[in-house]
């Protein structure tokens, strides 16, 4: 059984008084352990996509199901609650609260979690140190540079070691040195055999995946594994310096 589906997947918005369709019947299912890349041109419907997939958006027909589970009709307090418990999200915008610090934020899942304090600030430290920031751990988001802050999206996605990570875009704001750390941290958790999707451009991040969807125009056109623009051994050889 896939641990995430989506089944004739539509969300149509309207803009100007028109409708335009973001998606249109899109079929997709990620196995257990799996990596998928997805790839497509600005505008095709990708990150529609990865919100109607975690529940931050209800589609406009179709269906989306989490480990036998359909969750596009479930309350928003039990989306939150499975966000909480089984998805890691890094959005493109990083989405930091701003009044809390660097650690506050990565520790704010562990504590809606009911972690204990003291556990959430170690597990936090640890998370920053693998993403290669934990020395402004004490710092605002806004004090911090874009690749900076990404980290710090990621570090937060992955607190609660969730049975799947989404990401948008987690190598877009990185030079290369940060990307190879990134997708490190990624790779481990893989390893631990954790799901991911991501949305990238970067044809060398999605070389190192299992698979790769392409979309256009809200469908997906090409659904199978990347012809790599060079070799990507693994997960560790691949940057953000396009």
């Amino acid at each position: 059984m896939p641990v995430l589906e989506a089944r004739a997947l539509a969300k149509t918005y309207l803009s100007g008084g028109a409708q335009v369709r973001a998606l249109d019947g899109v079929d997709l299912a990620v196995e257990r352990g799996e990596f998928v890349a997805i790839m497509g041109p600005s505008g095709c419907g990708k990150s529609t996509l990865l919100n109607l997939l975690a529940g931050f958006d209800r589609p406009s027909a179709g269906e989306v199901w989490l480990a036998g589970r359909r969750i596009d009709g479930l309350s928003e307090a039990e989306l939150a609650r499975l966000r909480r418990r089984q998805i890691g999200f890094v959005f493109q915008f990083f989405n930091l609260l701003p009044a809390l610090s660097v650690a506050e934020n990565v520790e704010l899942p562990l504590l809606l979690a009911g972690q204990r304090r003291q556990a959430a600030r170690r597990a936090a430290s640890r998370l920053l140190n693998d993403v290669g920031i934990a020395e402004r751990q004490n710092a605002a988001p806004a004090l911090l540079s874009g690749g900076q802050q990404q980290r710090v999206a990621l570090a937060r996605a992955m607190a609660n070691s969730p049975d799947i990570v989404l990401a948008d875009e987690p190598t877009g704001n990185l030079d290369s040195a940060a990307a190879r750390g990134v997708m490190e941290l990624l790779g481990e958790a893989r390893q631990r055999g954790q799901t991911l999707l991501l949305v990238t451009h970067d044809a060398r991040v999605a070389a190192a995946a299992d698979r790769v969807i392409r979309l256009r125009d809200g469908r997906i056109v090409a659904n199978g594994r990347l012809e790599p623009v060079r070799a990507v051994p693994n997960l560790l050889d691949v940057g953000g310096d396009e």
